[in-house]
């Protein structure tokens, strides 16, 4: 089977304080339980979407516009968890 199709989508931050700490803990946790290698890019910072530091570097603020790749075998879910968790705040309700 082939793997290499790359997986891409876009999301808007829309926590008031952006990707801070809560909020990338749950991205990473939702990206970590792929296989699939998954990429956030923000203002041409490319982080691995499975390293905390690597997404806290990214320091999005609310309204930023978040690249998503993946690639893999479960990419498309991968994607699409990571889209579904921006859209509901990433859990955050305050």
């Amino acid at each position: 089977m082939d793997y290499k199709k790359k997986i891409k989508g876009k999301f808007i931050v829309s926590n008031d304080r952006g990707l801070h700490t809560r909020p990338s803990t749950e991205l990473v946790k939702c990206a970590s339980s792929f296989k699939a290698q998954v990429c956030l890019t923000y203002q041409k910072h490319a982080v691995n979407a499975k390293s905390l530091l690597g997404v806290l570097m990214l320091a999005a603020s609310r309204g930023a516009r978040v690249a998503v790749e993946a690639e893999g075998e479960d990419a498309e879910e991968a994607v699409a968890s990571i889209l579904t968790l921006a859209k509901n705040n990433f859990y955050i309700h305050y």
